[in-house]
């Protein structure tokens, strides 16, 4: 059993690749910490996106009360900004009667902004944000990406390459300020009001890439197909510009062969998997397998006791 001293505010943050665990690992120490659940994932916010997210089912999150997940529609704007204002702010209110809260999530932009808070960019401007989009509808994602790694080859190297916003908003900052995106990047920030322990989940490259495969072919069997058609009115919205939704949009228009389409979702998050990977391996903690809790338990008791006890 883990032991609390409440003299200190402790926020875990479960992280790593998708299909690594990271549910089951964040709900099984919620019920040990009798605490909830603050998601840090970036799609699993909309209520329209279900199947493809891979979103906790229903007896999950009637088990651990949620944060973060549900909570917008694909229609309202959201930021990493936003993300950091509002969970910052429920997470103040969360320790005013818990001493330990659990961040879980794969989008390592949503981690950071909790942990230390974003950057400050300039403002853009009409002409560059037309600019931009103008190189996005002529050239596609493609365009994006190759004109990021000649601006700017180190954010490159561990942005998620498949997501347009991202791309979109660096190239942004890029022409606006005639400066690299990474330049921009490890501002001073503030201080948080908690002491952060970090759990990075992952297991071998072959047995997480077998994962995801048969996680996108469980998707299409509970039906991520009839869910992509019921949002095609709706293709256009940055929220579907994303794994899984895009591959089956083009096989709706007639450009993929349903095959095909399925093995580009297979390939495209085993991609992102390994950027998650790149993302997460900065904060340099011990990497621990999903099925051993009880080493998870025995970290998480030793750094409390850490954060606790200063030397």
């Amino acid at each position: 059993m883990i032991t609390v001293d409440k003299a200190k505010k402790i926020l875990i943050v479960i992280c790593g690749p998708t299909a690594v665990g990271k549910t089951s690992v964040a709900i099984d120490l919620a019920k040990e910490l009798q605490t909830d659940i603050y998601s840090a994932d970036s799609r699993q916010l909309y209520r329209e996106l279900t199947i493809g997210t891979a979103k906790p089912s229903e007896e999950e999150l009637d088990e651990v009360k949620h944060h973060f997940i549900n909570a917008i529609s694909i229609e309202d704007p959201y930021s990493a900004g936003r993300f950091e204002l509002e969970c910052i702010e429920s997470l103040d209110f969360i320790f005013q009667e818990k001493d330990v809260a659990i961040l879980v999530g794969g989008t390592g932009l949503y981690i950071d902004a909790v942990l230390v808070g974003l950057d400050q960019f300039p403002d853009i401007s009409k002409e560059t944000k037309e600019y931009i989009n103008n190189i996005y509808l002529k050239e596609g994602l493609l365009g994006l990406q190759k004109l990021l790694k000649q601006k700017d080859p180190s954010y490159y190297e561990f942005v998620d390459l498949e997501n347009s916003r991202r791309l979109t908003r660096a190239l942004e900052v890029i022409v606006e300020s005639d400066k690299p995106y990474s330049n921009f990047l490890n501002q001073e920030k503030p201080k948080r009001s908690f002491n952060p322990i970090l759990i990075h989940l992952n297991m071998e490259r072959e047995l997480l890439y077998e994962r995801i495969n048969i996680r996108v072919d469980q998707m299409m069997t509970q039906g991520l197909l009839d869910e992509v058609e019921n949002l095609k009115p709706k293709r256009h919205l940055k929220a579907l510009q994303t794994v899984g939704y895009s591959e089956l949009f083009k096989y709706l228009d007639g450009e993929y062969t349903l095959n095909f389409a399925i093995s580009e979702i297979k390939k495209n998050t085993r991609r992102y998997a390994k950027r998650q990977n790149t993302w997460f391996k900065k904060y340099k903690c011990n990497p621990f397998s999903s099925k051993d809790l009880e080493s998870i338990l025995a970290y998480i008791d030793n750094q409390m006791d850490k954060c606790n006890n200063p030397k």
